[in-house]
């Protein structure tokens, strides 16, 4: 079981000072230009790249204590006697020796870090940005709960509708790009 794991930290409860107003012919909605902070929390999801579905949690804070508890969570939920290969970035949390030792006490999960800077090999980055897109952007959180509320919507609608991880594009450009920019550097160095 592959299982592309990050968090999404720092995700605001921003509710409006103003209510916006709407759209005319001829003219985009607007919005108040301030907005009233009602506290933040962090998504932790894990994304199975078979079925498409999620497995998240959401907690007050980012700290290995949580990442752990999420590991836990997932481990409730994944069938028993499988494989567990995850993806993580080199995040704090996830190099904490308390996360290691925890590893290390579950011989079936293997872990997988991607490069620095390289968040978007993560393909769990994807439930985020439609998170973002489809509930945060415009979104209206008078409270954390009603913030909670929306981000399980979501988890749910991709439980009842999932899609599996399909990996699309012409290889063959990749592979000639990638054989040019070698050749530019041969002739520069």
């Amino acid at each position: 079981m592959i299982l592309p794991i990050d968090e999404k930290s720092q995700t605001q409860a921003l509710g409006r000072t103003q209510p916006g107003l709407p759209m005319k012919p001829g003219r985009l909605g607007t919005r108040a230009h301030d907005d009233k902070r009602n506290g933040t929390i962090t998504l932790f999801a894990a994304l199975n790249v078979l079925d498409g579905s999620v497995i998240g949690r959401t907690m007050p804070r980012h700290r290995h204590q949580e990442f752990i508890r999420f590991l836990n969570a997932v481990e409730r939920e994944v069938p028993k006697g499988k494989d567990i290969h995850v993806i993580l970035d080199n995040d704090a949390a996830h190099q904490h020796p308390k996360v290691r030792a925890w590893l290390a006490r579950h011989p079936c999960w293997t872990v997988h870090f991607t490069p620095t800077s390289a968040s978007w090999l993560n393909a769990v980055e994807g439930f985020f940005a439609k998170l973002s897109r489809r509930k945060l952007q415009r979104g209206v959180f008078h409270s954390l709960v009603a913030l909670q509320t929306a981000i399980k919507g979501l988890r749910r609608a991709a439980q009842q509708k999932p899609q599996a991880l399909r990996l699309e594009g012409r290889s063959q450009g990749h592979h000639r790009g990638a054989k040019r920019g070698y050749q530019t550097l041969q002739t520069i160095y």
